[in-house]
Parts: C-alpha cells; structure tokens; sequence
C-alpha cells in the first residue's frame, strides 16, 4: 500500500521539517519489507477565501485532486478518535491486508477540513485533545507512520 501526506501550508526550510524528512525516510526504508511504500507529501498553498467555510471547501478541492481514486483518506482532525500506535498500525495492516492500493493521511488547514472530506473520509483522528501547531503535526503523524510500519515488522523501535 502507498502512503501519502497532503497538508494545507508549507513547510519552511528548518528544523521541524528535518525531522519530517528523517521519519519519512525511515519510512521510506523500512515500509517495503511490510507491503508499505512510502509515496510522496503534497503540500498546498492555504486558501485566501475571505472566510473559513470557503477556504475549506477550496483546500477540500485541492485534496480531492491528489486524492488517488478508491484511496483509504485519514483525516487528522482535533473532534477526531483518539488512538494509540498499536491500534494505529493494526489498522493500517487491516486495509493493507484488505487490498487498499493507497493511503493519504491529511492534515488541513487553520479552519480545519470540509464537513464532505469528513463524510468521504475512511478514519478521523486526533492526536490528543490539545491543540498543535501544523508543523509538529506533520512531525508527530510522520513518526507515527514511521512507527506502525515497525510494530508491523516486529521491530524492537516500538516498546510497551
């Protein structure tokens, strides 16, 4: 199965996105041997709309568009379930075993994401009930991937 990341704004040059590119490269390393592959991050521009339910329905559309068809879509949304790593890789090996050609994990905008990408979306989750800022999002759901695909393998990087 490959995985994907879409988040809405970029990025900068610096330490939060070393971080990103060192869990994505694990990722990229390790996925293979557990049928997962590491594809790509698509990163848009934040919509200028002049109010939130717009911006969110043209940020949706842009999703929508690196969508590959029939692909499992994990929102990453603060009223989403929470789960632990187990539960995570467990059912990311589910849909993996299921069959599902692609998975993209996407984290939204300052608005948050459109109520038809929650209606479409196979799993919305959270990250804790706190607020975080997007650029540790990107690092703690990269780890996160990083991690399933090492419970997945028996890797010893995972302890209870």
């Amino acid at each position: 199965m490959r995985i994907s990341l879409f988040a809405v704004g970029r990025l900068k040059t610096g330490p939060e996105k070393e971080l990103v590119a060192r869990y994505l490269d694990r990722l990229a390393k390790t996925g293979p041997a557990t049928g997962l592959e590491f594809m790509r991050v698509v990163e848009v521009a934040e919509s200028r709309a002049g109010n939130a339910e717009t911006r969110k329905r043209e940020e949706a559309a842009l999703l929508e568009k690196a969508l590959p068809e029939n692909a499992v879509l994990v929102l990453l949304d603060e009223r989403g379930k929470a789960m632990d790593s187990e539960t995570f890789s467990n059912q990311i090996g589910t849909w993996r075993d299921q069959g599902k050609r692609d998975l993209m994990v996407a984290i939204g905008g300052a608005d948050g994401l459109d109520p038809a990408l929650h209606a479409r979306a196979d799993a919305v989750l959270n990250l804790g009930r706190m607020t975080w800022p997007h650029q540790i999002v990107r690092i703690l759901i990269a780890e996160q991937l990083y991690r399933a695909v090492t419970i997945l393998s028996g890797h010893p990087y995972h302890r209870v």
